[in-house]
């Protein structure tokens, strides 16, 4: 239940922005874990910073038209929501896929401005993206399409003001033609105005992995302060992108054993240990279905088409794909199959629903704010190398990022138990992510 006066900010929230559900869900998210703080700190209401956090800076929409091979013109639209530069300029990817629209765009942006927060880094939050699918398309129409979305963001962004990255759909090959667009159009190279990029011009390493490897650091935490491990315990990842692949990766390096994980035509059971080159040619060399793995590995293999993965039973879920894909079915399921800890790798990933049977059952559960935060943090660590003209080793950059991973866990935990609710990661995430904005906006007169 809200607190009278957050259950008054969101009613409001809710009217202001009808039709967009996935961002209500982020919204009431943090509402229900703030309420303590607004007692201990009744400056925040009477600045009404919860309703300033609530509403945008700016939100950016546009057209987008490119040409097709077949020499055709399509349009799709464009979007950015620059939501609070309170802590640094807005900092936040952009997603190249059919869902999107306005309210998954400022859902994934709200969800930024707390999980750039938690790494102590000076990055404010923002997102972006377009209904553009790149499945399917060629490299050249990939191209086309992002210099034309180029053409027009172009005029918001900039290494002191707001700097993208990639997310579902964009990676290292659309960065590049973004970024080259960028810097056609100003006559500048700025390396710091975009993340995510190659290591010949100005990329970080680990960038590809951050995502992935912290989720697995953050759990490895978490794990750690029950008194275990991941050592031989049988972990689910969902997904079989980029943050799937490299938290199987990092999870199989600290002891685990990987048995499943899915895509959007089933899943793969593979009792032994997934077979990590082998899922890596496949999807990432090849970009093909599951399936073929399960042909490819042989005997004792199985290949589950169109059902969820979340019914495999494992002591550590890690869900790496999409917003709401663990119901509270899946949870129950998941709970009963004697899982221990999950770990969101994606953008909130787990429906109201399955965060409170998880939270009743006493399962350690990293929100995605929390858990998935070493992507972005990686990305300030890129924009700190551009800005210093420096390059870092693999091993200084994954320490980095462990250490921030680290910091971020003993942060939740802290604020968790400084404010009455000992072991919530939920709320020592929300809590700690709003106080560090909230305390800025008052600072600088953001009021």
């Amino acid at each position: 239940m809200l607190h009278e006066r957050l259950a008054s900010i969101y009613d409001n929230v809710l009217s202001r922005n009808p039709g967009e559900i996935e961002f209500h869900q982020a919204v009431r998210e943090v509402l229900e874990s703030i309420g303590p703080v607004l007692a201990k700190h009744p400056e925040y209401a009477e600045s009404k910073i919860i309703e300033r956090i609530c509403e945008p800076e700016r939100q950016i929409i546009f057209r987008v038209p490119w040409e097709d091979d077949r020499g055709e013109v399509q349009i799709n639209r464009g979007f950015r929501v620059e939501f609070n530069s309170a802590l640094g300029p807005y900092k936040g990817g952009l997603r190249f896929h059919p869902s999107v629209y306005l309210g998954i765009v400022k859902f994934l942006g709200f969800e930024q401005i707390f999980k750039n927060a938690l790494t102590g880094l000076p990055i404010g939050g923002g997102k972006g993206g377009s209904d553009f699918d790149p499945k399917g398309r060629s490299a050249r129409e990939v191209m086309r399409f992002c210099q034309s979305f180029m053409t027009e963001l172009y005029r918001h962004i900039g290494e002191y003001t707001d700097v993208p990255a990639g997310d579902i759909g964009v990676g290292q090959r659309e960065v590049g033609y973004l970024f080259g667009q960028y810097k056609r159009i100003t006559n500048r190279y700025e390396s710091g105005v975009i993340t995510g990029k190659g290591l010949s011009y100005g990329g970080a390493q680990v960038r590809t992995e951050a995502t992935g490897y912290g989720c697995a650091f953050f759990v490895e935490e978490m794990l750690k302060a029950r008194g275990t491990s991941f050592d031989g315990r049988r972990v689910v990842v969902s997904g079989a992108g980029n943050v799937a692949l490299y938290t199987i990766e990092k999870v199989q390096q600290l002891g685990g054993v990987v048995i499943a994980c899915s895509d959007s035509s089933g899943y793969i059971l593979d009792e032994k240990g997934i077979d990590l080159g082998l899922l890596k040619q496949v999807k990432e060399v090849e970009r093909r279905r599951l399936d073929v793995y399960a042909e490819r590995r042989g005997d004792g293999v199985s290949f589950v088409s169109g059902r969820s993965v979340w019914e495999v039973p494992c002591e550590v879920a890690m869900p790496s794909a999409t917003q709401n894909e663990i119901t509270g079915r899946d949870a129950e399921a998941l709970v009963r199959g004697g899982c221990v800890a999950v770990g969101e790798g994606a953008n909130m990933p787990t429906a109201p629903e399955g965060i409170r049977i998880f939270q009743e059952a006493g399962v350690a559960f990293g929100p995605g704010k929390a858990a998935n935060a070493g992507g972005v943090a990686t990305s300030a660590l890129e924009m700190q190398q551009n800005a210093s003209r420096d390059s870092w080793t693999f091993e200084f950059s994954e320490q980095r990022l462990r250490e921030i991973m680290c910091d971020i866990h003993a942060r939740c935990l802290e604020t968790a138990d400084e404010y009455g609710m000992p072991g919530d990661y939920v709320a020592g995430a929300n809590i700690g992510g709003f106080k560090q904005v909230a305390d800025a906006m008052l600072s600088l007169g953001l009021i």
